[in-house]
């Protein structure tokens, strides 16, 4: 059986050959084996990208944990109900759930055709160009940056330092994101779900590149997964994505006292979710203008090679 590129670039995991064989075993026809292993793996993937755990998808979408248990494991036939239930949780078209293949036309179809051919190393350089020449950067980009990362990787205490030291306004795009909503991130994604929290997301983003000039912004971690958003912001600002070593991660969002890991109980959840989610987005991150490890160098440290990537020019309070 071919193996077919998966969501990240690379081909079929080798966990999932192993559950189309058990589907297999268990009387499914090849197809329908293959069918349910894709799914599995899909939805393993995009909730690993969005930083979720299975218990975080089941709360959002309503379906019971033993329930995702069996759809990540490809065990059982699974109702519409269900996937539309774990699809609108995810912020995914249901389609994306089984996609081992997009079903285009015309000259799309042979442009990722094309994309789909080339070997993974060579897939940043094609990206580069086609920005770049069909897609330039925004007048005075560098003078507006963007900073990207997970939760714990230094986006608003280094945010807060680089703005004083261009002197520019610093932003917290989830701030943004209330102001405009009239409700925390929290209510917006309780009362709207994922798709109508990521519309606002993309709405103020947008409001943002046209009305700042100078800026330092710090982002969501999850706004690297939604594409249309991911590109706005790379054309639009200089991105920089902040990351560190899980350990780090753990501690700083210790040191945040966040509720849902500041027990011992916890931590075994918390560092796989961590490693996962990093696992998940490290393609998207690379996409960034500038890449810095966090983990051995200070706030000051960080700032400074974040004002030497820029070209040291500073805003015009500075």
């Amino acid at each position: 059986m071919p193996h077919f590129p998966d969501m990240t670039g690379g081909s079929v995991t080798a966990a999932q050959d192993e559950q189309q064989h058990e589907a297999a075993a268990a009387g499914l026809d090849e197809e329908s084996a293959r069918l349910l292993a894709t799914l599995a793996s899909n939805i393993r993937l995009f909730r690993s990208q969005r930083g979720m755990t299975r218990k975080n998808l089941a709360e959002q979408s309503g379906v019971s944990l033993p329930h995702l248990a069996r759809l990540e494991s490809s065990q059982g036939n699974v109702s519409v109900v269900v996937l539309g239930k774990v699809a609108r949780a995810l912020n995914q078209p249901l389609a994306k759930l089984f996609s081992e293949s997009e079903q285009l036309s015309g000259d799309l179809a042979l442009i990722v055709e094309f994309l789909r051919q080339q070997p993974a190393n060579r897939l940043t350089e094609i990206r580069e160009k086609l920005f770049s020449e069909f897609q330039p950067a925004a007048p005075a980009r560098d003078k507006r940056i963007a900073l990207i990362g997970l939760r714990g990787a230094g986006k608003s205490t280094v945010g807060r330092a680089l703005a004083a030291r261009l002197g520019r306004p610093f932003i917290e795009l989830n701030e943004q994101i209330e102001r405009e909503a009239g409700l925390s991130v929290q209510e917006i994604i309780t009362l709207y779900g994922q798709a109508g929290y990521r519309r606002l997301e993309k709405r103020c983003l947008e409001e943002l590149a046209v009305s700042q000039p100078e800026v330092v912004l710090a982002t969501g971690g999850g706004i690297v997964v939604e594409p249309q958003t991911y590109q706005l912001l790379l054309g639009a600002f200089y991105t920089v994505w902040l990351r560190a070593d899980p350990e780090v991660h753990f501690r700083r969002v210790m040191e945040q006292h966040d509720a849902r890991i500041a027990t011992p109980s916890h931590y075994r959840e918390a560092m796989e979710n961590i490693r996962n989610t990093l696992a998940a987005r490290e393609h998207l991150g690379r996409m960034a203008a500038l890449i810095i490890d966090t983990t051995p160098l200070t706030v000051d440290e960080v700032v400074e090679k974040i004002v030497e990537g820029t070209g040291g020019r500073q805003g015009s309070g500075a």
